[in-house]
């Protein structure tokens, strides 16, 4: 699937209204100053459940048959976190398979809201050969945390609201990591403001989207440790619908280095007085950077807050990070 129909994205709103937070669009003085044109923030850091997440999230579980009840996913984190939400909400069974990667905090925050964490292996990969084992042997629902049509619709709904916003937008960054944020960002915005561009933005360590683009399909990448921890994981060798619609509606795709990230985690409190995630702000650090170079209202989708309260303390203080506490 190369495109996903615009009424698909408008059903998904009408489907989780009320129940998902029509987040702010802010304007940054800061960094507009620094671009020469108007530059605003997308404040998904303020959802329900600290990222975008929950919107796919209760899109799909809302869209699934009536007879459904326990489901399972792959996550690294914050999709993990929504999924148990929504799955609470609907009295579901939620089991939720992580990496070893996956930080603690947010595994934690996964078993408050009540779903079950099954740790494997060491990449978003084994997690999700876990996922297929519960589908295959115990006869759960697997819900993606992004190769979903109903995950991406519910993620589409952010570019409802920016274009709702601002009809002017020219152009949008968006963290790019399986694909369900940004392609559904770009359908909803693209269906109705072609001109406009839309740029995923990604680390340079482990970016398995950026690698499989440049090879024309999808490819296995080694996961590895990054402050954009929510952006890490492969995007599956069978990849159905989120490799063809970034190929066939992102305009660019640029990576950040891990200072880079750091710098926009800083520059989001600092400046804007925002926590944001590693891999929820690299929209900021591409423009910092001077990776991106606008030319018109631009929008950046902060995309999730969950960060680890004390590896944020030694981000906006400029202290070297120490390692990341791992899940167990």
């Amino acid at each position: 699937m190369s495109q996903l129909p615009l009424a698909e994205i408008e059903a998904a709103s009408r489907r989780i209204a009320g129940r998902v937070v029509h987040t702010p669009l802010v304007h940054s003085p800061t960094l507009s100053q620094r671009c020469g044109v108007p530059v605003y923030l997308k404040l998904e850091n303020r959802q329900t459940t600290g990222s975008f997440k929950i919107r796919g999230a209760l899109n799909a579980v809302s869209s699934l048959p009536a007879k459904t009840r326990a489901l399972a996913a792959a996550s690294s984190g914050n999709h993990g976190r929504a999924l148990a939400h929504a799955a609470a909400a609907v009295g579901m069974r939620a089991i939720v398979c992580a990496s070893r990667l996956v930080p603690a905090h947010k595994i934690e925050a996964i078993r408050a809201l009540g779903a079950e964490v099954r740790i494997a292996g060491r990449s978003q990969d084994d997690a999700q050969e876990e996922v297929d084992r519960l589908v295959r042997e115990e006869g759960l629902t697997s819900v993606s945390p992004f190769d979903d049509p109903f995950v991406i619709a519910g993620q589409g709904t952010v570019g409802l609201e920016i274009l709702g916003d601002l009809p002017q937008v020219e152009l949008v960054l968006v963290p790019l990591s399986g694909g369900g944020l940004a392609s559904g960002v770009a359908a909803a915005i693209k269906a109705q403001r072609p001109s406009a561009c839309i740029i995923g933005v990604s680390m340079e360590r482990g970016a398995a989207m950026y690698a499989s683009l440049k090879a024309g399909a999808p490819v296995e990448v080694e996961e590895l440790e990054t402050l954009a921890d929510c952006l890490g994981g492969g995007i599956g060798l069978g990849n159905r619908h989120t490799f063809a619609m970034v190929k066939s509606l992102l305009d660019d795709v640029v990576l950040l280095s891990e200072a880079e990230i750091g710098a926009a985690v800083r520059h989001a409190f600092v400046e804007e007085g925002e926590i944001v995630e590693g891999g929820g702000g690299v929209g900021i650090g591409a423009l910092l950077a001077g990776k991106v170079a606008p030319h018109g209202p631009t929008v950046v989708v902060l995309s999730g807050g969950n960060v680890d309260p004390s590896l944020h303390r030694q981000l906006v203080g400029a202290v070297p990070a120490a390692p990341r506490e791992q899940a167990s």
